[in-house]
């Protein structure tokens, strides 16, 4: 850890940040970046993507948590923030690219814009931030780096004639990023004088330092032993370490305005530093809070059940320790019938999802039964004797409230973009058309190779959770591209669909659907329960039920054990009574006998994907 001096001069500041589609080498440009301007030697490059620091971000090479750096390159203070590039974090994103003026959008030269990249575009744009095109891995054999100019200017609308031409993997064009920056992105605005403003960013918990803040300082400055307030949250703080990343942590004096660094004060729990929350002086505090803050809503739900019971206090423990890192992360206990305690968990969406469960098996080695995924749905209840008319919000299908209260029932839609080769169009259109989707737009983009389809459709969140984005990847053999943003909630057809075992509710395979689909998903459950329960002595039905109304059953006959075999000669009449007893005992055994489902067919049942 070093210390380094005072505040760089405003106009030798420069705040960006880079936007890309996964895979299109976003941080290994940034790792070019920080190697060439002397931020790490090429001895402590330890591994590639030095700012994807998770196992999970360089395994996937995905990016999942902000991180900031500071470069200096010919006397400029370049701030560089490294942000996730996936829809479930696009509230941090937006965070993130309000503490920059500038961005650098990059482009794979082989395959051209994808619906990710474009979703982040127009967030920049938003922003009115300064684009620089960097079209990347010009080095690759199928590279078409004037296709892919014509492209950014035909979809996006930025003028790519002096896109800068680079290979982040062989370090091609890496001066010419570095000269673009400081050429095209304009230097923050900020006072001095004024009272201090500064956007928390982002943060994470160090087991030294307690909670690390992220911060972008607006106006004024922050320093060490400051008391300051943070102004949606209402709590105030003794700060004691002021600094930036080089990528190695540095101690500074102050930040200043424009200046994107961290700050430490003794603060326990992430969930008290809000994403896009003003710090101010607690003694001199500004007048008003920095704009577009929001509290961060989980929309995708699921039960998280250990397989071993005995591991319900381990599962407990390593979810106290992941919120320490992510407040956006919630959970509750809940208990299942089936499958006894566990925890009901609240997600940004599925990719968060799927982090989280992989992280909890991968660093606290558990095994864990995941339910099937839900979103929240709005319940309108009428007006009864006991209860006035309400609306509720339903995370857990198990919950929900008496049919006959309910007037109607919500739930939320997103609008889809989809970028396709057109020889899948055909199967996609179909797919999204039996998820009750409505097509809003198709238009094509690019021309000759790089010629591709654009779906816009409007599609309940309810039916993209299951297992669209599986589908739409095997569809494509992984060609499309899919983002989405949520457009707001919507009144719908839906009923609560029950599976009883043995004319027994299994709760954890209770799901909400449309009541359009919901014959089709029932057989379909039925069908592989019934490959999935051993067979008992008795006759097991499965039925699939709305209410009272069975819509779909299966049967998994009985084991037969022959009472018949010591009889040999005499009379029929022995047989028989035989068989009679064994049908009556059959009879009571049905009546009180327990259908033991072992753990392997939940999970089985309960996959996310269909047959």
């Amino acid at each position: 850890m070093t210390t380094s001096p005072t505040s760089t001069k405003i106009d030798r500041i420069r705040n960006f940040s880079i936007i890309a589609h996964i895979d299109h080498g976003k941080s290994t440009l940034a790792d070019r970046l920080i190697q060439r301007t002397g931020g790490l030697t090429d001895r402590e490059m330890t591994h590639g993507q030095i700012l994807d620091n998770m196992e999970i971000e360089q395994e996937r090479g995905i990016t999942i948590k902000a991180q900031t750096v500071r470069l200096t390159w010919n006397g400029y203070e370049l701030n560089l923030m490294d942000t996730p590039g996936h829809v479930d974090f696009a509230y941090e994103v937006s965070r993130s690219l309000a503490a920059c003026e500038g961005a650098l959008l990059v482009v794979d030269a082989a395959q051209g814009v994808e619906a990710q990249t474009l979703a982040n575009v127009y967030q920049s744009i938003e922003h009115d931030h300064e684009i620089v095109p960097v079209i990347n891995k010009i080095d690759l054999p199928a590279a078409d780096p004037e296709g892919v100019r014509q492209e950014i200017e035909e979809i996006i609308g930025l003028d790519a004639s002096e896109a800068v031409l680079a290979s982040a993997k062989s370090g091609i064009g890496i001066d010419d990023v570095l000269q673009a920056i400081v050429d095209k992105i304009p230097p923050p605005k900020g006072d001095r004088d004024k009272p201090l403003q500064a956007m928390l960013v982002d943060s994470w918990y160090d087991p030294y330092l307690g909670v690390v803040i992220l911060v972008r300082v607006m106006d004024g400055a922050i320093r060490k032993g400051q008391q300051v307030k943070f102004m949606a949250a209402g709590t105030t703080h003794l700060i004691d370490r002021v600094g930036c990343f080089t990528p190695k942590r540095t101690d500074l004096p102050e930040l200043g305005p424009g200046e994107i660094g961290f700050i430490t004060a003794q603060i326990k729990e992430v969930s008290e530093t809000r994403v896009g929350d003003t710090i101010t002086d607690a003694k001199k505090p500004a007048s008003a809070a920095l704009p577009g803050f929001k509290e961060v809503q989980p929309v995708v739900f699921c039960g998280l059940f250990p397989v071993d019971a005995a591991d319900f206090e381990k599962l407990r423990d390593s979810l106290y320790k992941l919120r320490l890192n992510d407040a956006s992360f919630s959970f509750e206990t809940e208990s299942s019938a089936a499958l006894g305690f566990g925890f009901r968990c609240g997600f940004l969406g599925l990719l968060h999802l799927e982090i989280i469960q992989e992280r909890l098996t991968r660093e606290y080695d558990l095994d864990l039964i995941t339910t099937a995924p839900s979103v929240v749905y709005k319940m309108h209840l009428t007006h009864s004797k006991n209860e006035p008319a309400q609306t509720i919000e339903l995370h857990n299908p198990a919950d929900m409230p008496d049919p006959n209260r309910i007037e109607r029932i919500e739930e939320p839609w997103i609008e889809a973009t989809i970028y396709t080769p057109d020889e899948y169009l055909g199967a996609i259109l179909k797919l999204c058309q039996d998820r009750r989707g409505i097509q809003k737009g198709l238009t094509y983009v690019g021309s000759g190779a790089h010629q591709r389809a654009q779906v816009k459709y409007e599609l309940p969140l309810n039916e993209v959770v299951f297992d669209f984005y599986d589908r739409l990847k095997s569809i494509s053999r992984g060609y499309a591209s899919f983002d989405y943003e949520q457009i707001g909630y919507r009144e719908g057809d839906l009923v609560k669909m029950s599976i009883l075992v043995n004319e027994e509710p299994v709760d954890a395979l209770s799901m909400i659907t449309h009541r359009g689909t919901a014959e089709q998903r029932g057989r379909g459950m039925c069908e592989r329960l019934k490959e999935l329960i051993p067979r008992h002595l008795f006759k097991i039905p499965i039925q699939a039920a709305i209410g009272g109304k069975v819509i779909a059953r299966e049967t998994i006959s009985a084991m037969r054990k022959d009472v018949t075999a010591k009889c040999y000669g005499g009379d029929a009449t022995r047989k028989r009574k035989l068989l009679e007893k064994q049908k009556k005992g059959k009879a009571k055994m049905r009546e009180y006998g327990n259908v033991s489902i072992p753990q392997e067919a939940f999970i089985a049942a309960l996959r996310m994907g269909e047959e």
